[in-house]
Formats: structure tokens, C-alpha cells, sequence
């Protein structure tokens, strides 16, 4: 896919923060791991207290609700976002914290001055970018000396692999975006990072009410055959898969922490 069609539909996907608000809400209802993947990320960030941040693909901004303590550390804490609608979510669900600024950026070319900010975060989005390397070169550019660079991305033997061979007969194949994940971001980063560290969340789906997953998958983009066959028949073939009423989907998702040294 040339560069001009993936923003293109990066930006149609996140025009609006419904499909994300969904799933979302989903993983919060039927993980097992009650930690919740946002505050296991904030329970691994290590912030000082004056440090300038600069979030990229801050989304709808509520990993940051309830961060009063940890905001109110930075001298500086920039959230932004390839897509404005995100932006304006943001500044709607974080409209409490006056000393948070945000900004419509492109991680590929970062408006801000070299050796800038103390932690740069890019959580769930890497794999959406076009010129990675382009990317994470910004990244490092704009990042301190001694600063720590923090990416979240999942796996590829998560959630898309577990349903694209579920719904197999559908015509539905893993199409799941592989250009940054835990098994290929370490070579990735360790060519702008010499410390390159994965923290693994341990987490699963137990789904009790299949109408939710059903919804989940159909908000997916990666799931666009499945758009021909109504609701019910995709139910119908997951219900199969249950076991005393629960059907369990796996999860691979964790965290790069990467620094010069």
C-alpha cells in the first residue's frame, strides 16, 4: 500500500473515536487481567518530576484521565494525534487539566526542536505509519540524551489471529497489520535505540455475551468480508467455540522502553 492510501485510511479509520471507543470498551468488560492494559503502560512509565512529554497517537486521550499526579509532574505535556477528531476528543475528555496542550502532528516529521522532551510516547500506532524508520528517527531527534522512548504495540498471536482462523469459512484471513509488533519491533528499534527493553502483559478474554464480540469484530477494518453475512450467522458459528457459556480469546500485547544507553 502506497504512503498517500495508508494515511488515507489511518485517517478514515480514527476520523471519529466511536470504533475505538467500542473496542475499548470491550477489552475493559472481558479481559482477565484486571489491572487494565493503561495502568499496568502508567505503572512501567517512569516520569520525573519537570520532565517535558510528548505523546504521539494520544487517541481519545483517556489513558490519561486519573493521571492528576503524574500530569501534574510534567513541566510540559503535549498529547497529540494524526487525526483532529481524536485531538478534539481529547482536549474534551482531559478539559480538567488546563496545563495539558495539544497538537495535530505527524510523527514523521515532529515539530519541535531537537534534545526536547525527557519521555516520548507512542502507544498502539507505530505499526499505522508509513515511514517508520522515518519515525523513530523524529522520535529519537527530539528526544534527550538520557530520555526514554516507550511503545506499546501487540503480537501477532493475539486477538486477529485467534478470530480470522475462527471465522475461517467466511473468507476471513489474518490481515492484521505486522509492520511493528512484539516479535519484529526489537530489530526495529535497535536500529536508533542501543537499550531496548519488552515488558509483557499477561492478559486474556473470557466473552460471556457474544452480541459484544460480535460488534467488536464487526468494528474492526480488517474484518471488511465479513460485512456480506448478518450478525446473527457470524454469532451463530463463534457460539460453537464455547465452552460452559464462555468463549476464551487470547491477548499479546506489551511495551518497548528504549533508550541511548
Amino acid at each position: 500500500m502506497d504512503t498517500l492510501n495508508n494515511k488515507a485510511n489511518v485517517k478514515a479509520q480514527y476520523a471519529t473515536s466511536a470504533n475505538l471507543n467500542q473496542r475499548i470498551s470491550f477489552h475493559e468488560k472481558y479481559s482477565t487481567n484486571k489491572t487494565g492494559f493503561a495502568n499496568w503502560i502508567f505503572s512501567n512509565y517512569k516520569i520525573p518530576s519537570g520532565a517535558k512529554v510528548l505523546e504521539l497517537g494520544c487517541g481519545t486521550g483517556n489513558m490519561w484521565q486519573n493521571r492528576a499526579e503524574i500530569i501534574a509532574k510534567c513541566s510540559e505535556l503535549v498529547l497529540s494525534d494524526f487525526s483532529e477528531g481524536m485531538i478534539k476528543t481529547a482536549q474534551d475528555n482531559l478539559k480538567q487539566f488546563s496545563e495539558v496542550s495539544y497538537k495535530v502532528i505527524d510523527i514523521q516529521d515532529i515539530p519541535f526542536e531537537d534534545d526536547h522532551f525527557d519521555v516520548v510516547i507512542a502507544n498502539m500506532m507505530l505499526y499505522h505509519v508509513p515511514d517508520l524508520q522515518q519515525a523513530l528517527s523524529e522520535v529519537k531527534r527530539v528526544l534527550k540524551a538520557d530520555g526514554t522512548f516507550y511503545a506499546a504495540t501487540y503480537g501477532e498471536h493475539g486477538i486477529i489471529e485467534f478470530l480470522s482462523k475462527s471465522l475461517h469459512a467466511y473468507g476471513v484471513t489474518d490481515k492484521v497489520n505486522k509492520n511493528f509488533t512484539l516479535q519484529n519491533g526489537p530489530d526495529i528499534l535497535r536500529k536508533h535505540f542501543e537499550n531496548v527493553n519488552l515488558l509483557e502483559y499477561k492478559d486474556s478474554l473470557e466473552v460471556t455475551n457474544l452480541d459484544d464480540l460480535v460488534e467488536y469484530v464487526y468494528s474492526l477494518t480488517s474484518m471488511t468480508e465479513l460485512s456480506q453475512y448478518p450478525k446473527n450467522e457470524i454469532k451463530s458459528s463463534l457460539s460453537k467455540l464455547q465452552k460452559n457459556g464462555v468463549l476464551s480469546v487470547p491477548k499479546e500485547y506489551g511495551m518497548f522502553v528504549c533508550r541511548y544507553i
